[in-house]
């Protein structure tokens, strides 16, 4: 069953707490989307959120045009599921290191020394959140 609205629901919530990959869309004008496979958490407010480099395509994009969409996807195996989140997106300075930490314990296991060494020099770079707020949030569940 597919349904849209324009908030997140408990139980995407609770969906998008699991460590799945989101597929990133920006607005690009006349240039078809480039969707691309990203972390990302669902906020206290119902928004979803992201980290990526200051200087990056997406960034640039999102300064010409703030639209963005994040589409995540059960995975094989399980039935069918999807949550697509569409609106506007700002790019926001702080939390991004915080945002980052957060999501390397939810995707990788940090007891790895190997991880722990990726998330060190993760940390040490220059970040930004992005912060999509839904205007449509859009289903399916099978």
């Amino acid at each position: 069953m597919s349904t849209d609205t324009n908030s997140l629901t408990t139980e995407d919530r609770e969906f998008l707490a699991r460590p799945l990959h989101g597929f990133l869309s920006v607005a690009a004008g006349p240039v078809p989307p480039q969707p691309r496979p990203v972390w990302f958490e669902a906020t206290d407010e119902g928004a979803v959120q992201l980290f990526t480099a200051p200087d990056s395509l997406k960034v640039r994009r999102l300064h010409r045009d703030p639209r963005a969409s994040l589409v995540v996807a059960a995975p094989v195996g399980e039935r069918e599921r999807w949550l697509s989140v569409a609106g506007p997106a700002t790019v926001e300075p702080d939390g991004a290191r915080d945002l980052c930490s957060r999501l390397a314990a939810r995707y990788w296991d940090l007891d790895d020394p190997a991880r722990a060494g990726e998330l060190a020099e993760a940390l040490a770079g220059d970040w930004v959140r992005l912060v999509i707020r839904p205007d449509s949030v859009r289903r399916y569940t099978s």
